[in-house]
């Protein structure tokens, strides 16, 4: 879409001037005759006029905007419509605070498509970045007249996922950090620290033990290997990740980090925290049950507890009980379960689901805090073991020389 500037004449005759977007020449045409203007003069905007960000968005090379500037986009929207302002009134004024680039594209678009008639959902759908649970639930709030309760509901939700996802990269930020020094760190010393020990005993012409020279043959597959080995590294990466992301691979891999011994158990519990809160949210602004899971089951990462919720969610459509569907997940605790059946006795399902997400936020806190402590000083216990063990290799020699010399 680009901005162009016009003259023309209205159905009075009087000369008018303006500018409007649209995609090409011929379409800004067709809006002017719908206002019944006849242009004289068309003029594309010249390259010092363009917004470059704004034409790096529309056409793709830049990056799309990420969940903090839709919890603050959710949030001016539910402040502004809670005040009464008009949907299109507070997409424009949000559109002109808006930093983010991505954003404020999608904002534009948002507002046309409201303007050519469109409802805030659909026009929504219409955008990467709002998910399908985003766009049911604001379908919900336009449906039952509580748009602004619920796009508050939705800003809170979102602050709590990405809390709960900072968390787990923050946590493993810092044992990753120190694993990938201290392998640097060992590579130096086998490469440069090593060689130097080499010509030392070489001078000296003394016997080598079996442990110096197993330290001295992979110091010398490493300097001469070096290049091979991180082209391999660095491929096998790239391979890895792509085969994570696939469809093939990605279901093997989520089987297998719920399994790991330390990792597993974060993994179930922040992903029955998101899971919980979701159907608490939905089912709280009005959305059914089965129409609650079903979403659930395609927003969820984890596909293999996304196939379980897609599971619960056949089987509440045969007529069983969502406790009686969560009971056949040998992950999902009995206390939480009980407490899920106290819900759908009392009529308040919603409510018990967003404590019993708080429940698993709170497990989940404790589980990092429970990883990290044994990860990092395993992880610095491994390290200072193999430089230790470096170390002893290189000077044994030294002291077995000095122990004979000495007899």
């Amino acid at each position: 879409m680009t901005i162009f500037k016009w003259e023309g004449v209205d159905k009075k005759g009087k000369t008018v001037v303006g500018e409007d977007e649209a995609q090409d020449d011929r379409d800004l045409r067709r809006i002017l005759r719908g206002r019944n203007i006849r242009p004289l003069k068309i003029r594309a905007p010249s390259i010092l006029e363009m917004d470059l960000g704004m034409w790096l968005v529309e056409h793709g090379f830049a990056a799309p905007f990420g969940t903090d500037d839709l919890v603050g986009f959710t949030k001016q929207l539910s402040v502004m419509v809670g005040a009464g302002v008009p949907i299109l009134q507070a997409l424009e004024i949000i559109f002109k605070q808006e930093k983010n680039m991505s954003m404020k594209v999608a904002i534009k678009r948002i507002a046309t498509n409201v303007g050519g008639g469109k409802s805030l959902s659909d026009a929504m759908q219409m955008e990467n970045g709002f998910d399908k649970l985003y766009c049911n639930l604001i379908k919900a709030g336009e449906a039952g007249g509580v748009l602004d309760t619920i796009l508050n509901k939705l800003a809170n939700y979102l602050e709590k996922q990405q809390r709960t996802k900072s968390q787990v990269k923050s946590a493993l930020s810092y044992p990753i950090i120190i694993a990938v020094v201290g392998t640097i760190v060992i590579f130096l010393m086998l490469t440069f620290v090593v060689p130097q020990f080499v010509g030392m005993l070489k001078e000296s012409g003394q016997e080598v033990p079996f442990i110096t020279q197993m330290v001295i043959d992979i110091s010398k597959f490493l300097g001469d290997w070096w290049f091979v080995i991180l082209g391999a590294g660095i491929v096998a990466i790239v391979v890895t990740l792509k085969w994570i992301k696939s469809d093939t691979g990605k279901p093997i891999w989520d089987v297998f980090v719920m399994n790991m011994p330390l990792f597993g158990n974060l993994v179930i519990k922040s992903n029955l925290s998101s899971m919980t809160r979701t159907l608490g949210t939905m089912i709280t602004s009005g959305v059914s049950l089965i129409d609650a899971l079903e979403i659930c089951s395609r927003v969820t990462d984890n596909t293999s507890i996304a196939k379980d919720i897609s599971t619960m969610k056949k089987s509440v459509e045969e007529g069983k009980t969502l406790v009686e569907s969560l009971s056949k997940l040998s992950y999902f605790p009995d206390m939480v379960s009980q407490m899920v059946r106290v819900g759908e006795q009392t009529g308040n399902l919603d409510q018990m689901l967003e404590r019993i997400a708080d429940i698993f936020e709170k497990e989940t806190d404790g589980a990092i805090s429970a990883m990290t402590k044994m990860l990092e000083p395993l992880i610095l216990l491994v390290l200072g073991a193999v430089v230790a063990g470096i170390l002893i290799a290189m000077y044994l020699p030294i002291f077995m020389a000095a122990g004979g010399g000495g007899g």
